[in-house]
């Protein structure tokens, strides 16, 4: 009669130890990961819906056209959070599809429309903030009517149309590479009901990636340069008024004199005018103002380019490399990288929204139940920025990157006037 020796018997128990071990451990990383992922749709959901509803119901918010912009990318960013984020997180958890092969080349059209879209919608962003801030007032105009607002929004939803439902729908992006489809469907479970494999040919990865990131970042990039340029040239135009202002000769300082920017008469404007008496001791911060002013611009527009190409550069960047490495990138990789550019989706209301004065009043409102005391606590703030405004005009540190920032402004001949003349687009321009 066979026997069982207690080395066996040991090492059987230690073996089943460490496997309901590994069962525990890779329990808990899936309610981990699913929590994580969790919050990242919910509070997608959350600050883009957030966004939306401030647009309705503030009507301050919707007098600027550009908020437009805004709110479209936020409708983008929710439909990203509500059609395709889920979908994705439960294949990831599970490690299964379960919702057959025609869903999910409609998850995957849904998944590149609408990330193609958020995209687009900052490039516009960007764009309209150029116009607003680089050139005059009539092109500026000109450039932002009502009807170019409206195609550039049609162009933000049409144009993704071409590069995700029309070839996915179709296979273009299989052709030629059928075999390795095939063989990733093998080794996933031998059927598209329980994987949604989807690779892409090196037409595809190209031209896609081009049209909904390369094209758009470059945009961006010029944009956000030029933006930089004008908004230094700015400053030192008002450190120049100052010093001349502030001259024993003149004995006159410059102080800035801000009307509310909720008011929609786009004849309201910021003023320059000058008093007596300023000391020699006030004028001790004017050289070390524009090295802040700078700072704090530059930092401004690095967290925007920064958090958009942190969030989606490795994905495309993976995109474009794979088909030419034989599809080699571990898709845990592949995961990660589209996770992170989903997040994008989630941090654009902070960007583009929260750090908006007039949308951040509206979010106190309807946080609060629509308690019209906040609404009057953000009327009285503008009248405490006008008296911040006049006392920091000393030394220019705190006035004069918001001036700079604020688009198509021009001096008078005497340098002592400075007129803001495109009210509207005042609010739309976000962090800056």
């Amino acid at each position: 009669m066979a026997t069982t020796s207690p080395r066996h018997l040991l090492d059987d128990r230690g073996q089943e130890q460490q496997q309901q071990q590994q069962e525990f451990l890779s329990s808990l990383e899936t309610i981990v990961l699913t929590i994580f992922l969790s919050i990242i749709i919910i509070m997608t959901v959350f600050g883009n819906l957030l966004v939306m509803v401030a647009l309705c119901k503030d009507r301050h918010l919707r007098k600027k056209k550009t908020n437009y912009f805004i709110v479209s990318l936020a409708f983008a960013d929710l439909l990203v959070a509500l059609l395709v984020m889920p979908f994705a997180a439960i294949e990831l958890t599970t490690g299964e599809w379960r919702y057959g092969e025609i869903f999910c080349l409609v998850r995957t059209s849904l998944d590149v429309l609408l990330t193609t879209a958020s995209i687009l919608h900052l490039c516009c962003i960007a764009l309209d903030r150029y116009y607003a801030i680089c050139c005059q007032p009539l092109v500026y105009r000109h450039k932002m009517t009502p009807v170019r607002v409206a195609v550039m929004l049609s162009g933000c939803w049409l144009i993704p149309i071409f590069i995700s439902f029309l070839p996915i729908m179709q296979s273009w992006n299989a052709i030629g590479i059928e075999d390795i489809i095939e063989e990733r469907r093998a080794l996933a479970g031998g059927s598209n009901d329980t994987s949604c494999v989807f690779l892409v040919n090196r037409p595809y990865a190209l031209i896609c990636s081009t049209v909904a990131f390369y094209v758009p970042l470059a945009l961006m990039v010029l944009a956000y340069q030029r933006i930089y340029v004008t908004a230094m040239t700015h400053v030192r135009q008002i450190e120049t008024l100052q010093r001349a202002g502030s001259a024993p000769v003149t004995g006159t300082t410059p102080v800035i004199t801000v009307r509310s920017s909720t008011s929609s008469d786009p004849s309201e404007h910021y003023r320059l005018r000058t008093t007596m008496g300023s000391s020699p001791s006030e004028q001790a911060p004017i050289a070390n103002s524009r090295m802040r002013i700078e700072t704090k611009a530059a930092k401004t527009l690095a967290v925007i380019m920064g958090c958009f190409c942190l969030c989606w550069a490795p994905f495309f960047i993976t995109n474009v490399v794979d088909p030419f490495i034989h599809y080699s990138v571990p898709w845990q990789l592949w995961t990660a990288w589209l996770w992170l550019g989903y997040i994008n989706s989630g941090l654009n209301p902070f960007l583009y929204a929260f750090l908006n004065r007039a949308f951040r009043r509206a979010f106190l409102v309807i946080l609060c139940c629509g308690d019209e005391r906040y609404a009057r606590h953000g009327s009285c703030s503008y009248g405490h920025t006008q008296r911040a405004y006049s006392a920091a005009s000393v030394n220019g540190t705190s006035m004069a990157l918001r001036l700079s920032f604020l688009p198509n402004r021009s001096y008078s001949d005497n340098g002592r006037t400075i007129l803001a003349n495109e009210q509207e687009s005042q609010d739309s321009l976000g962090p800056l």
